[in-house]
């Protein structure tokens, strides 16, 4: 796809984790506020409000966060559309976990009505699941990927559970499991010169634990149309793109339980489609630092507040 400045541009969204209190009220005089109160008309919660003055106690609740983070994201896109008309720019979309539904909204996967109780279903569902299946996620520096895969397998092999659950770049990773699984994992980590840094989340997200989780989401998943073709997404579950809709249903259930391969996600925007600009939709730099290290010749334009639509709907080569 050739784009009008010659410019081939990738929009991203982060996931759960990007939220913090306040984050709407720079768009609340946008003409695309409105599409919060739509929002939440389709889920039943007042995402206004979490977007203008729930704190961050608040917003810490899985299923507040990911409503909250879609609903600025929806809010954020169709603004920056209004400015540039940037589809005829969008080459592909990719999104961090959570930012995948948004991604598959934005790319006309899936209707807003649809994404809005996706996101919804899925939060309830994971929040549950880490109730009744508590665990925890932990960064782990200083080690390679194969050799975090390498240690989460012999912490298996022992008894507890863990696993890598996103690889985000060189550096950059994540695991996931219970509190005994991570403990032993940063012990076997020192003794290979990395460090595991626990992280405040709600439940062992991107692993098997999640499981039930999925099992609530695919009653969800069967009540929503996906469109037969779209813009192309490139998922977290096997960091390919994708144009049709007809297996995303099987990809976010996988999803669940699967790591978020975003360092290949990033590679296969940029050398499979020739992305040279990632705008990010978000109110932060979360994938705007990953990129910069995967994809080092790229662009990188943080879209985190109404001042910073020029840059999004100027193209530059880079």
């Amino acid at each position: 796809m050739s784009t009008r400045s010659g410019v081939r541009t990738a929009l991203v969204f982060p996931g759960q984790g990007a939220q913090k209190a306040g984050m709407g009220r720079a768009w609340r005089d946008t003409a695309s506020w409105p599409l919060a109160a739509e929002i939440s008309e389709h889920t039943g919660v007042d995402v206004g409000e979490l977007l203008l003055t729930a704190d961050d106690d608040t917003l810490r609740r899985t299923d507040l966060a990911q409503l909250a983070v879609f609903a600025y994201q929806v809010v954020v896109h169709r603004e920056t559309v209004a400015a540039a008309g940037l589809p005829g720019e969008v080459a592909a979309y990719a999104g961090h976990s959570l930012g995948e539904y948004t991604a598959l909204y934005a790319a006309g996967a899936l209707p807003l009505a649809g994404a809005a109780r996706l996101v919804a279903a899925r939060g309830r569902a994971m929040r549950r699941s880490a109730e009744r299946t508590p665990g925890t996620m932990a960064a782990v520096v200083r080690l390679d990927a194969g050799t975090v895969d390498e240690l989460t397998g012999r912490v298996r092999a022992e008894g507890p559970q863990v696993w890598v659950a996103n690889i985000n770049a060189p550096g950059n990773l994540v695991v996931s499991g219970t509190a005994e699984g991570v403990d032993r994992l940063a012990a076997l980590a020192a003794d290979s010169g990395g460090k595991v840094l626990r992280l405040a989340v709600g439940g062992a997200f991107h692993s098997p634990l999640m499981a039930a989780a999925a099992d609530e989401l695919r009653t969800a998943l069967a009540a929503v149309e996906f469109a037969p073709a779209h813009t192309p997404v490139v998922a977290n579950v096997d960091a390919t793109p994708h144009h049709g809709g007809e297996r995303w249903r099987d990809r976010e259930l996988a999803q669940l339980t699967s790591p978020v391969r975003w360092e290949e996600s990033v590679r296969a925007l940029a050398d499979e489609l020739g992305c040279t600009r990632f705008v990010e939709l978000g109110p932060g730099r979360q994938l705007t630092g990953m990129i910069r290290r995967i994809a080092a010749d790229a662009a990188t334009v943080p879209v985190e507040s109404p001042a910073a639509l020029t840059a999004a709907t100027t193209p530059q080569a880079p």
